[in-house]
């Protein structure tokens, strides 16, 4: 029956597309038609003879049967051991990048190591990767001006991730699985600082003109803060959601339409593409717009699993279009539910406010590891 079913596919797409050709249209659909009735007849036949040796034989019906299926397990068992060998090929290929990023090394630094190696002398290689020039993409602490990777300055007495924005905005800032202040041991905040992360516009000043920083989307979650503060924020949605606080204060004011609109920061051609930064350990996180009178723009900012302690973190002068605040631990435990570590002030302010599944408990700051 198998065969059959073979010749029958065959018949299709190769000797009836020949007899239209041979014979021309008109003759052509003339043969296929009887072509095609041939197959059927031939096809049900088969199928006759299979229901005659059921009835004379039904052992012998069973031995074709099993026939078939060898045939059909045996392809099976050819295709998963090919499988099975260009698994392992793409295993052994990756080995060389999963090496590096077990070492520590994140995927741009593991990568660029890779593509150097591949291309000048391992010894020259990890000259030119490992002790380049400082990175944001690579981790390195430093003062960096988006959206440019290279720090702008740098020193090795200061281990404070500062990011300024300015003229050029920046489609996504991306920075997650960070320890900060004093979390890791021999670390502590910069002398006269009390946030361990700062994020935001700066106020005005002698000679300065106020700031803000302009968000389309901003996500704070999965974080673990002594305290964490949301102040002077203007947004068209803000989702607070299941975090959880040794006390709690969340009094976020209503905003109109018109004055806390849905919001997208564009660039054109000249946005900037994105700043990336996955692990590492910095005293301090630093994100501002220091320019007078010109706000910081960023379509997406995302802060993600930053384990601090010893600090505050602090959200002041923004203005976004959608803010969310998920799955953050915000306490140190030290007067009870009566102090508040978790709060929102009335000068936050939305259109539209979700508040949701966030609970008080007690939560002890974590030790320095």
């Amino acid at each position: 029956m198998v065969n059959r079913t073979l010749s029958l596919v065959r018949y299709i797409l190769v000797t009836l597309p020949a007899l239209i050709v041979w014979h021309g249209p008109r003759r052509g659909v003339s043969a296929v038609y009887r072509g095609v009735l041939w197959c059927l007849r031939w096809v049900w036949s088969g199928i006759c003879a299979q229901g005659r040796l059921i009835k004379a034989s039904p052992f012998a019906f069973y031995r074709a049967m099993a026939r078939r299926r060898e045939w059909l397990v045996e392809r099976l068992e050819y295709a998963h051991t090919e499988s099975a060998k260009w698994r392992a090929c793409w295993t052994a290929i990756k080995l060389p990048y999963n090496g590096l990023r077990a070492v520590g090394l994140n995927p741009q630094a593991a990568i660029g190591l890779l593509i150097a190696g591949g291309t000048v002398g391992g010894g020259v290689a990890i000259n030119e990767t490992v002790f380049a020039e400082k990175s944001f993409s690579r981790g390195d602490p430093g003062h960096y001006e988006a959206p440019s990777d290279l720090p702008t300055t740098y020193s090795e007495e200061s281990n404070t991730l500062r990011i300024d924005l300015g003229n050029t905005s920046v489609k996504l800032i991306e920075i997650t699985d960070i320890s900060l202040g004093s979390i890791f041991t021999g670390s502590a905040l910069p002398s006269g600082e009390s946030t361990v992360v700062s994020i935001g516009g700066n106020p005005s000043a002698s000679g300065f003109t106020g700031t803000r920083l302009e968000v389309g989307h901003l996500i704070f979650e999965k974080s673990r803060c002594k305290k964490l503060t949301l102040d002077d924020i203007q947004t068209h949605t803000l989702i607070v959601e299941g975090n959880a606080s040794d006390g709690m204060s969340l009094s976020p004011g209503p905003g109109s339409l018109m004055s806390h609109r849905m919001r997208a920061v564009s660039g054109g051609f000249q946005q900037a593409a994105e700043m990336r930064t996955q692990g590492g350990s910095y005293d301090r996180l630093w994100v501002q717009s220091p320019v007078s009178g010109v706000n910081g723009r960023v379509e997406k900012l995302v802060l993600r699993n930053l384990y601090t302690s010893g600090g505050e973190c602090l959200i002041k002068r923004v203005t976004a279009g959608t803010i969310e605040i998920r799955l953050n631990e915000i306490g140190y435990s030290s007067g009870g539910f009566s102090t508040k570590e978790f709060v929102i002030s009335p000068t936050v302010t939305a259109a539209n406010i979700i508040l949701t599944d966030n609970v008080e408990v007690t939560i002890v700051e974590p030790s320095p590891s």
